[in-house]
This record gives C-alpha cells, structure tokens and sequence, in this order.
C-alpha cells in the first residue's frame, strides 16, 4: 500500500513540474506573440532568433514538446487511476456542492486543449520545418510577421483558437493552483499565490485572444 501511495505521489509531482514548465512556456511564448501587435520588426527579430537558433530548435523544441505530450498524458492517467480507485460513488451528487465544474472535468479540457496544440504545431510547427529542410527556401528574417497575419484571417481557426484558449483558461484555473498543492506548498502564502495563479489563468490565455483577434481585424 505505501509503494501504490508513494507512487501516486511521484506521478502528482510530475504531473506539477510539467505543468510548471508549461506555465513558463505559455509566459514566454505570449509575450514574444504580444510584440507583433506594437512592432513587426521587433517580432521578425525574435521569431528570427528562435527559428534559426541551434539550442532552441536542437535542445529545448524538442524537450518542449515532450513536456507537453507527458503533461497531458500523464493527466489522463491520474485521472483514470483515480476512478478506478474509487471503491464507491457519490452516494448524493451535487454538483458543484461537492466540486467545482472546473475540477470535475480537467480531463475533458485537458484533452481539448491537448487537441489544440496539436492543431497549432500542424499549423505552424509542421509548416516551418517544410520551409527549412524540405523545399530549403533561404532563411528571410521578415517572413515571420506575414505569416503570422496570413494564419489570422481564416475565421474557423480563429474561432478554434478561441475557443480553445478559453478552454484552456478554465484548465490553468484549476490545475496552476492544485500543480502548488502537489508540490506540498501549504502555508500562510497560499491563500495570495492562488490568487496569482488565478490571474494568470484569465489575463495570459485573453491575452492569446486579444492578439488574434487583432491581427484578424487589422490584418492587410
């Protein structure tokens, strides 16, 4: 029995470092998208970097996208293991008295949210290694920017993306506050840093919104 408990315990901590990674990631990547809205050329210059970069496109892309396949997967696997350790059901459910919403259905945002970075890496990810190893175009450090505004004009994927970082959104509200918990952070901080987290759950995914949204209505 303790091994099962230990073991539970390594998978939840993984689960939150994981998370954690991708908390960063989310951070970073928001604010080098962010730089598109107020200036193309500073948004070219660091596409640029990080397009032609040998630790980013070598080391850390692929490390990023392992994150996420483990995150996720993992995920689904606590979530199964926890229903089936479940020796009873709730004998009267109600709703939201006995959990939130939000916590009730990670797994159903979790996956949608798994869907949409797999969709975002068929459109951008997939897209950019054809140009570089397979039709070997010269590197163009301006090209960033009108592709960018290429990819927002189409309304279905705009409404995807939406709907996903909405999804996403209730994902992070949730999961950022609980990745803490399992990391056995419980103190007189708690009450503030799940406020933080909170914020971050609204104002990071509205800003993935807001930047499509704009370069959807002003692109040219």
């Amino acid at each position: 029995m303790s091994g099962l408990i230990k073991s539970s315990i390594a998978r939840k901590i993984a689960m939150a470092l994981s998370g954690f990674f991708l908390v960063f990631f989310l951070l970073f990547h928001c604010t080098v998208n962010m730089t598109s809205v107020f200036s193309a050329d500073i948004y070219n210059q660091f596409s640029h970097f990080l397009g032609t970069n040998f630790v980013v496109q070598a080391l850390m892309q692929p490390v990023l996208v392992f994150g996420i396949i483990f995150h996720f997967v993992m995920g689904f696997v606590l979530e199964i293991k926890n229903r089936n350790s479940r020796s009873i059901r709730y004998t009267q459910y109600k709703g939201g008295t006995n959990a939130a919403w939000v916590s009730r259905n990670m797994i159903i945002s979790g996956a949608v949210v798994l869907a949409f970075f797999g969709l975002h890496f068929y459109d951008f990810f997939i897209p950019e290694l054809i140009h570089k190893y397979v039709q070997s175009h010269p590197e163009d450090p301006t090209r960033y920017f009108p592709e960018l505004i290429h990819k927002f004009q189409n309304p279905v994927r705009i409404g995807l993306y939406v709907f996903s970082f909405v999804l996403l959104a209730l994902h992070l509200w949730h999961g950022f506050a609980s990745a803490f918990q399992s990391m056995g952070v419980n103190n007189k901080y708690s009450p503030g840093l799940k406020k933080v987290t909170q914020v971050f759950a609204i104002v990071v995914p509205a800003a993935f919104i807001f930047i499509a949204l704009f370069h959807h209505l002003n692109g040219h």
